[in-house]
């Protein structure tokens, strides 16, 4: 049995699953996660590394945004999967 999600993980997930006209298939949870993940990418990248191996940090409200992006998307990994 999974653990119920988190305010912000289910209200992700219920704006997902509003627009399907049909009910939603349970392993699209796994996808959304995946979509959440490469959006934190897009929106704040990983911080980059030089050639001389210095990290290069995003601006820390960019990194808590991205924190929270990527906390939800773990949170709803295989939360599909009973």
């Amino acid at each position: 049995m999974t653990k119920p999600l988190s305010p912000a993980a289910a209200a992700v997930l219920d704006a997902y699953r509003s627009i399907w006209l049909d009910e939603p298939l349970e392993n699209d949870v796994d996808c959304l996660a995946a979509a959440l993940l490469a959006a934190a990418d897009q929106v704040v990248p990983a911080p980059l590394v030089t050639p001389g191996g210095s990290k290069i940090w995003p601006s820390e409200p960019a990194l808590s945004i991205r924190e929270s992006l990527l906390a939800i998307a773990a949170e709803l990994e295989g939360h599909g999967q009973a």
